[in-house]
């Protein structure tokens, strides 16, 4: 990979995305995706390609609504394991915008009335839990912590949170949460293209499973580029698709201990367990950011700021938005474990504008 320095990527970056954001009216894909080649985006393909050959497995680019470039199977449905957060965060939101829930500060027992039971010797902390503690995971569900005091990164949080929204708030049995809500309310909108499923493994397997293709998924990315708008449909209001990418915990909050309190009885997973990492001041809503760390260093150091993204597998499974550079990028099954690779990907794409 070509290296130069950042000041000067930066600035390239910012001049050449001011001429392609300015070129030509917003483009959204149709059932299938409008191609142009890289070049005609703005974009360098040898740059585009390192990111291909770094990153392995598949993927795509995507630029102005147009897919740009693409490597491996983009059209296979695939498990996203953990990248499904902002999924359920995009249903969750909609909920408050259709009147479903009051706001994201309602308390979830309203909808699941055993969370009044738990923890007498705790007081009960459990009947506090809001749907922005769950969104968060700060909800402490689990661990001795009261909801809001510590960072939590746990399937067992976003279980409870996958179950009482769709189950009750949405009031779908696993079953029919792909017809019932995911289809018409979301990838039916998008006009995806190969049938993606919040049963990746079937409804007796870890329902809540988003099996989707790259392409499919790059999409969702769009949608947030584009700030909840799709065509000439508000599919989430601005506001609120603003706010999800651009609030995230404060440094203040602390990863949990991890000292076990009790769950609702068979409280079931959707994947791992809990504490499983850090907030690090770059989680937002179920988003990852481009936040400043504890180091004070940036997440990803060689990206704008601005960028945001989704992760499941220790990043190989990801969405990642780049709203500065009018971009979004989607992969699965790649060898992107870590944050450090995680930047490498995302240098390629900002060279990539810088180069061309």
């Amino acid at each position: 990979m070509r290296r130069v320095s950042m000041p000067r990527v930066a600035a390239l970056v910012l001049v050449t995305a001011a001429g392609w954001l300015g070129a030509e009216e917003l483009v959204y894909p149709g059932r299938e995706w409008t191609s142009r080649a890289p070049e005609q985006a703005g974009l360098d393909e040898g740059r585009l390609k390192e990111l291909a050959q770094y990153a392995g497995g598949c993927g795509c680019v995507v630029r102005g609504g147009y897919m740009v470039y693409t490597w491996g199977e983009v059209g296979r449905r695939r498990d996203v394991a953990s990248a499904v957060k902002p999924v359920y965060m995009h249903f969750l939101l909609r909920a408050v915008q259709d009147g479903r829930l009051a706001s994201l500060d309602e308390p979830v027992v309203k909808h699941e009335g055993r969370l009044n039971d738990l923890n007498e010797d705790l007081g009960y902390k459990d009947r506090r839990i809001t749907w922005r503690h769950l969104c968060n995971q700060v909800s402490c569900y689990g661990v001795r912590e009261r909801p809001g005091e510590a960072f939590d990164y746990s399937d067992w949080n976003m279980a409870l949170l996958f179950d009482t929204l769709f189950l009750k708030v949405y009031g779908t049995p696993w079953e029919k949460i792909d017809q019932e809500v995911l289809h018409p309310m979301l990838t039916d909108i998008l006009q995806c293209q190969d049938d993606p499923t919040f049963m990746a493994f079937g409804a007796d397997n870890r329902p809540g499973r988003l099996a989707i293709s790259a392409r499919d998924f790059a999409r969702f990315g769009l949608l947030y580029l584009r700030r909840g708008q799709w065509r000439d449909k508000k599919v989430l209001d601005k506001d609120l698709a603003t706010f999800a990418a651009r609030r995230p915990l404060p440094l203040s909050i602390p990863r949990t201990k991890g000292e076990k309190a009790e769950m609702i009885a068979d409280q079931r997973s959707i994947g791992g367990g809990n504490n499983q990492c850090d907030h690090n001041g770059c989680y937002s809503n179920a988003w990852w950011i481009n936040g400043i760390g504890r180091d004070g260093k940036r997440n990803w150091p060689d990206v704008p700021a601005d960028a945001f993204g989704c992760f499941g597998h220790g990043d190989i499974r990801a969405v990642v938005v780049l709203p500065s550079l009018d971009v979004v990028v989607s992969w699965n099954d790649t060898k992107l474990e870590g944050h450090e690779k995680v930047n490498a990907a995302l240098k390629c794409i900002v060279e990539a504008a810088a180069s061309n």
